[in-house]
């Protein structure tokens, strides 16, 4: 295995979105804008409910996808054409907004740790404008694997030829990583996937450098990679196929080109989102 190097650590940047709720942000920064096809990437982690109970009220999306992973906590998703579910802990929501969708994400407790990621993929130009759909996966739907020193939630993609829970546009990886003692977890994927992993608890080691909670690491160019881990140590671990297509983006909307970016605008104006 040409093992992949780490080529950028970071810590997450602290923001706010949504009605003010409290994010860590590790993609959408100064610092990594974008890694194709990844346009964003927060932790929502809070056990204050002044922090989190306005939630994230109706806003609009349009030409990419949103991917919500609960750590601890209840979400409640409802959206303009009558779909709703509930992210409890453990589960997943992918939602493809495509051509546009109304939706809102708000917080279903009032009090405890509500503890989760989102992640937003682009979607390729020909899909920007298909039809909506959703996959609500609840915990016991996540296909795990597990030896002695690690379990493996696949929420996308293949470890050891068990796929994972989404069904996906294009090729992408998403495994949540949880060591239960000191172990070396390797997977191998196409040399062209962009790559990351974030630090959910505890500490690792990649190729050398020190990966703690609240960490991202973006990796170099190689055909896989290699953690090592002990009990506590929790990572999630995201790649994907670039897509290699030009992005306008502005608030909500991911297009190609600025001037389907003012037709997103003019289109939820006139409720053609809805």
């Amino acid at each position: 295995m040409n093992e992949r190097k780490v080529a950028t650590k970071l810590a997450g940047q602290n923001t706010t979105d949504g009605a003010g709720v409290r994010l860590k942000r590790f993609i959408g920064t100064n610092e990594i804008s974008f890694l194709d096809p990844f346009l964003l990437l927060d932790e929502f982690k809070n056990d204050d409910p002044k922090a989190y109970m306005a939630g994230f009220p109706s806003h609009p999306h349009r030409g990419f996808e949103t991917v919500s992973y609960m750590i601890e906590g209840r979400m409640r998703h409802g959206d303009s054409r009558g779909n709703k579910g509930l992210l409890t802990a453990g589960s997943a929501q992918w939602m493809t907004a495509a051509k546009g969708i109304i939706h809102s994400e708000m917080p279903e407790m009032e009090n405890g740790m509500l503890w989760g990621y989102q992640l937003w993929v682009n979607l390729p130009a020909d899909l920007k404008m298909s039809e909506p759909k959703y996959q609500d996966i609840p915990p016991e739907k996540i296909p795990e694997f597990e030896t002695d020193d690690f379990k493996v939630r696949l929420i996308a993609g293949s470890f050891e030829g068990k796929p994972g829970a989404a069904e996906t546009n294009t090729p992408v990886i998403y495994f949540d990583i949880i060591f239960k003692g000191e172990g070396i977890f390797e997977h191998t994927f196409p040399s062209d996937f962009n790559a990351l992993v974030v630090g959910v608890t505890g500490d690792a080691e990649i190729a050398g450098e020190k990966i703690t909670a609240g960490d991202i690491a973006v990796f170099a160019e190689g055909d896989g990679v290699r953690i090592s881990g002990k009990e506590g140590s929790r990572l999630l671990l995201i790649a994907a196929q670039p897509i290699g297509e030009p992005v306008a983006r502005y608030g909500p909307f991911v297009m190609n080109t600025k001037e389907e970016i003012y037709q997103a605008f003019a289109d939820y104006e006139a409720g053609k989102l809805a």
